[in-house]
């Protein structure tokens, strides 16, 4: 397990989120139950915010909102200074219900709609993110008729592998995100997007993938950038201002993946700081305003997932399966891309584990799995499980097949807990139908 101060085994073998007993917050609010550590998410911020600020003081750390969207979280967020980046006119619209600045917003997407663009640019987002011929020209014309110039950062593709999962790599040759660099498309493009007047180049963003632990991944990033933008100054005499240098730093799921700590990350940001540094003075650029889009890492490891154990089943010499009251469709990350996530039980997590346990969800698929091979105390019916590093990509993911419910979420701090979002009902899951 990657404890800390708010997540730990107490010598009762209880586990303990936020200063509050796992189970007792089944027993208050019931499951499936989305729970997030207050202060753990406001760590991570602190440690990307402070640190960049003190390494790289023209800088700007934006929450990728994908990871986890919802009201609360962008009033934390605000609090702790970052911008935030949005990929939808529904995490655009979320933001600004709580007053979010959206002179600290970037707009995302590889295909953005018309109405996407309008609600960007009369809003005064920072940057709109421009990923295809198609939209520069969508976003010109929407521009012109209403005297606006935009601002816009250009996503490239540095051509880095990134050593995790395929699904999850988008700065290969063939991804579907960015102008390649290599082949010359990136040029090309940029080329094309300095003839329009109403759309303005401030810079390049690249994102190199998600679960990235390998800093070596990033110094390389910042190689290939440095060397485009100085391309760019020889080639077309421009300096770009600014650049985005995406996300995807790594989180703990199990003991595959590094137990990586506040100072961790903080040397994340360092790196990347001094390595900019380094290769802007020695290909003599003009040092850039730097911006770096954490999502998964400030969120990620502050969420637990909890169930209650249903039925039970053993195949002779085969597989011990244990049936959650939650599924796929609260966490369809196994059925994605076969995530791997540690899970304990609650009230038993000092217990030396006797047995190996797949846990399925409830939905009728046969890919309906949580986790695969879990070594588990012995379990019974009733049992409330924990499932680990649920804060990313799991409530942001959810969806009403077999139209169940999605969980609720219940925020945690201090040995206090309350909803940050709340429970569906069935009338809901019903209120749009005809």
């Amino acid at each position: 397990m990657n404890f800390r101060d708010t997540l730990y085994v107490n010598e009762n073998g209880k586990l303990i989120i936020g200063g509050v007993q796992a189970s007792v917050l089944a027993k208050q609010f019931g499951t499936p139950l989305y729970v997030l550590d207050k202060k753990h998410v406001e760590n991570m911020c602190d440690v990307f915010i402070k640190t960049l600020s003190k390494e790289y003081p023209k800088s700007l750390v934006c929450y990728a909102s994908k990871a986890f969207s919802c009201k609360e979280i962008y009033r934390i967020i605000n609090s702790k200074k970052l911008g935030i980046d949005v990929v939808s006119n529904g995490e655009l619209y979320t933001a600004k219900s709580v007053d979010f600045p959206m002179n600290k917003a970037i707009f995302h997407g590889n295909n953005k709609t018309a109405n996407e663009l309008i609600t960007a640019v009369t809003n005064g987002v920072k940057y709109v993110v421009l990923d295809s011929y198609y939209e520069v020209d969508l976003l010109e014309e929407i521009c012109v008729e209403r005297g606006i110039k935009q601002n816009v950062l250009i996503r490239v593709n540095p051509g880095i592998e990134a050593h995790t999962h395929h699904y999850i790599q988008t700065a290969k040759q063939d991804s579907k995100f960015g102008f390649s660099i290599s082949n010359g498309d990136a040029l090309e493009f940029i080329k094309y997007v300095l003839t329009k007047k109403n759309v303005n180049i401030e810079g390049l963003h690249c994102h190199i993938g998600s679960q990235i632990f390998e800093e070596k991944s990033y110094v390389i990033c910042v190689e290939k950038m440095t060397d485009f933008y100085k391309l760019l100054k020889q080639e077309l005499s421009l300096t770009l201002p600014t650049i985005n240098l995406g996300g995807g730093f790594g989180i703990w799921y199990n003991d595959e993946d590094k137990k990586t700590t506040l100072e961790d990350y903080a040397n994340f940001v360092k790196i990347i700081a001094k390595t900019l540094k380094e290769n802007v003075k020695a290909k003599g650029l003009t040092q850039p305003f730097l911006i770096l889009e954490p999502g998964r890492s400030i969120i990620g490891e502050a969420g637990i997932t909890l169930y209650t154990v249903g039925a039970t089943k053993t195949i002779k010499d085969l597989k011990n399966y244990i049936a959650i009251d939650g599924g796929m469709f609260d966490n369809p990350r196994f059925a994605l891309y076969q995530a791997k996530y540690t899970v304990a039980l609650c009230d038993k997590a000092n217990l030396e584990p006797v047995k190996k346990y797949t846990v399925a969800g409830k939905c009728c698929e046969s890919g309906d799995v949580i986790a695969e091979d879990c070594m588990l105390p012995e379990v019974n019916s009733g049992d409330i499980l924990a499932v680990f590093s649920t804060g990313a990509y799991n409530y942001s993911m959810a969806s009403n097949y077999n139209r169940n419910l999605v969980p609720p979420v219940v925020m945690v701090e201090k040995g206090k807990a309350k909803y940050i979002v709340k429970p569906q009902s069935l009338d809901d899951l019903i209120r749009n139908d005809v």
